[in-house]
């Protein structure tokens, strides 16, 4: 087999395991409630990160009929502004984080134009993750823009198993 082929093949082989991992994370990650209170323990937790190892990122939280959190921290741009508002939308559209919309779109950064997902609407890109109520389902998002997406995605996931207490770890995606 050329060597190029095998990469692919790896490629595609740890793009399907992260896939798995992430459907397992959007499953795990439900909250039995969701409010107000939640968002500003999470997003504050985030920002608490942000501060202690110097990222520079944006977090955003939002149930689908409001803003709930907002911080962005220097170094951030007001781009970083859109590309929260698209990853949000994204999620809100499909009901998944859009690191997994993007891994499962084979790393392809826009979507067939039959599916009605306009770039200038919808980033492919992680750091998008669904809030899910237990009992009910996706009610919003938390959103991360800054770092390389897959850490994007990582912030948020690694916040919301804190405030679930879960292991943070055993959920992560491994190091690239």
């Amino acid at each position: 087999m050329p060597r190029g082929t095998r990469r692919m093949k790896g490629m595609a082989m740890a793009a399907d395991a992260d896939i798995a991992l992430i459907k397992t994370q959007e499953r795990r990650l439900a909250f039995e409630t969701f409010d107000e209170g939640v968002a500003w323990a999470l997003g504050s937790a985030i920002r608490a990160r942000a501060v202690r190892e110097n990222l520079s990122l944006v977090c955003d939280i939002t149930l689908w009929d409001r803003p709930l959190f907002y911080c962005a921290m220097p170094g951030t741009t007001g781009e970083n502004i859109d590309w929260v508002r698209r990853k949000s939308w994204l999620v809100k559209r499909l009901g998944k984080s859009s690191y997994r919309a993007m891994l499962e779109n084979n790393g392809e950064r826009v979507y067939a134009p039959d599916r009605g997902l306009d770039v200038g609407d919808y980033a492919l890109a992680g750091g998008g993750f669904p809030l899910r109520i237990a009992s009910f389902g996706v009610v919003g998002a938390v959103t991360i823009s800054g770092l390389h997406e897959r850490l994007d995605h990582g912030v948020a996931v690694a916040a919301i198993c804190d405030h679930l207490g879960l292991d943070a770890q055993a959920l992560a995606l491994p190091p690239e």
